[in-house]
């Protein structure tokens, strides 16, 4: 073969490698279908958790003249934070910040993608259409307000509590969710918050406590308030809960993958030891173990394990569950007995303290124990101070906006019904209906 020979099928073989390499890097990206399928499946639990889950959990704890009023509550708010999500929420908590002011980035994500501006059908996040992200992420917008109902039942204005979720998304949900998910500030930092520890518990919890400080007591609190009308439907709400837990938590991987599989597991093992914990301590202290106490001790495992799913094993998740039992239940006490606080059902002494104790225990056990994926090179110290950084500013910017919409709602609208209506029952003195016609 002669040297001329050997060039000319060098030149075309690198002629060809480079035909090829542009082809692929033109081809569009396609979706993993068994990521896609996975999503697709988280997205629907985690709606579940709101609907019919979180309804019937609430539902159950409340009066029976103000059951609909809580399964109101949640179906119009899966109604109007759907909209509101498309409209401004997902651009402010996942776009890049274009066109905001210097800096401004960091703390939001702008408006270039309101109305899902500059989204189409190709759209991809990593390795599933954009279309099924945002779709996954607007069911954590639902619930995260849902979650603050349990707080104001029995006494809030219909029409003030849908004024005040609507402003909440914009002004707390959203931008607190970039900060930590969509390339804010707490993420440059390296904050650790798998599936919400932060951004649904921790911000849910303090407005929470804010907007019963406003709105204050219901009548007869806390020496002439009722034991839960249906602690069967407190049952079946927390298994619903648990159950759609597995998508909020496991789909926060993002992919079927081992990362999906951990986070599922870790969930699990952490909502057992907490039932079975906070009942152990009902037990001892009132000699019985009720199913209510019970199902309170899952739902504190579950928001305790959120944040440190993705970096925590088994061992980890049985200390978690049990710290998550012991301390959860000293809040309720400290809140509603001590202080007497009429958080009515505990959503800052069960998703609050929850949500943050899980965050900050991350550095002390990620990759603690057998299938502990860890946080990687960070020492513990390094790591306690972003996670402290991340509470302490996600609590105070919580507060401080929650705080300024209710106090803004209150020169239009009342926050609470007139005691009449409250004496009454948020069913029929709102909405003109009855759970339970005689």
């Amino acid at each position: 073969m002669t040297q001329i020979t050997r060039n000319l099928r060098h030149g075309l073989h690198l002629a060809l490698l480079s035909g090829l390499a542009l082809i692929a890097f033109a081809a569009p990206a396609h979706a993993d279908t068994g990521d896609t399928a996975w999503i697709l499946t988280s997205t629907a639990l985690v709606l579940f958790m709101t609907l019919p889950g979180l309804a019937l959990f609430y539902g159950g704890l409340v009066h029976a003249k103000n059951l609909l009023s809580v399964l109101m509550h949640c179906l119009t708010l899966a109604c109007l934070m759907s909209l509101i999500w498309i409209v401004v929420g997902y651009s402010i908590a996942f776009g890049d910040g274009n066109g905001a002011a210097d800096g401004a980035g960091a703390y939001w994500g702008g408006l270039s993608n309101a109305f899902l501006n500059n989204v189409t059908t190709d759209s991809m996040s990593g390795t599933i259409p954009e279309s099924v992200f945002i779709m996954f992420q607007m069911t954590f917008a639902i619930i995260t307000p849902a979650l603050i109902v349990g707080a104001y039942v029995e006494r809030v204005n219909f029409a003030a509590m849908l004024l005040f979720s609507a402003l909440w998304l914009v002004l707390v949900y959203a931008p607190v969710t970039h900060w930590v998910w969509g390339g804010g500030w707490l993420a440059d930092r390296g904050v650790a918050d798998f599936a919400g520890g932060l951004v649904v518990h921790a911000t849910a919890g303090i407005s929470s406590l804010v907007f019963v400080m406003i709105l204050g007591k219901r009548t007869g609190f806390p020496s002439d308030i009722r034991p839960p009308h249906n602690p069967a439907f407190v049952m079946l709400g927390a298994c619903m809960l648990w159950v759609g837990w597995f998508g909020f938590n496991a789909g926060s991987a993002l992919g079927a993958g081992t990362g999906a599989g951990q986070a599922m597991l870790v969930t699990h093992i952490s909502a057992a030891t907490a039932s079975f914990v906070w009942m152990a301590i009902e037990w001892v202290q009132y000699k019985r173990p009720t199913l209510v106490g019970t199902a309170t001790g899952t739902i504190a495992g579950l928001a305790t394990i959120t944040p440190a799913a993705g970096s925590v094993g088994p061992i980890a998740a049985i200390i978690i569950g049990t710290l998550a039992a012991i301390l959860c239940y000293g809040a309720v006490v400290l809140i509603r007995s001590k202080l007497k606080i009429d958080d009515s059902l505990d959503v800052f002494a069960v998703h609050g303290v929850g949500g943050i104790l899980g965050t900050l225990l991350i550095p002390f056990l990620a990759g603690f124990g057998a299938m502990a994926p860890g946080l990687g090179d960070t020492t513990v110290g390094a790591q306690f101070q972003v996670q402290l950084t991340g509470v302490l500013a996600v609590c105070a910017w919580s507060a401080i906006a929650s705080a300024a919409i209710l106090l803004t709602i209150q020169l239009v609208l009342p926050l609470r019904v007139s005691k009449d209506e409250e004496e009454v029952g948020l069913d029929t003195s709102t909405h003109g209906e009855s759970a339970y016609n005689a």
